[in-house]
């Protein structure tokens, strides 16, 4: 039985989809990073690494990636891969839903619910800063 557990692992690991989005996700590219951060997430063909899948949902975001910045906030939330933290969690979630990913709206609104009015918009003023800090960038060619 340990035999045929670590031959699976091994086979996971060493998967050609799994290869082919790391080579893309190291290259800068958002869609890769984001699924390689759902493969991690997941446990899909690689092992679970909840800190390997904040590492690629990083990337992801910080380039504007919507799925990213809420798979982001969603593990904020939770606190899997970084210490839970839902001012930056609502943050994430917020810019998301400002490009597009609409489920980001129901969890800031439960997040609303379970913080003070000061702590929403301090989480909204970092959102702020976050695209006001990226505006040129998000303009360049890709």
């Amino acid at each position: 039985m340990r035999l045929a557990r670590k031959l699976a692992d091994m086979i996971r690991r060493d998967s050609a989809p799994a290869r082919c989005l790391r080579r893309d996700a190291s290259t800068g590219h958002a869609f890769a990073q984001s699924a390689l951060g759902d493969m991690y997430r997941k446990g899909r063909l690689v092992p679970q690494n909840h800190a390997e899948a904040v590492k690629w949902y990083r990337l992801a975001a910080e380039q504007g990636d919507s799925l990213a910045q809420f798979n982001l906030g969603a593990m904020y939330s939770s606190g899997r891969g970084v210490p839970k933290d839902l001012i930056t969690a609502y943050m994430w979630f917020d810019l998301s839903v400002a490009r597009g990913t609409q489920a980001g709206a129901g969890s800031c609104r439960t997040i609303a619910r379970q913080r003070s009015p000061h702590q929403v918009e301090q989480a909204r003023t970092l959102a702020v800063a976050w695209k006001a800090a990226r505006a040129p960038r998000e303009g360049a060619a890709p």
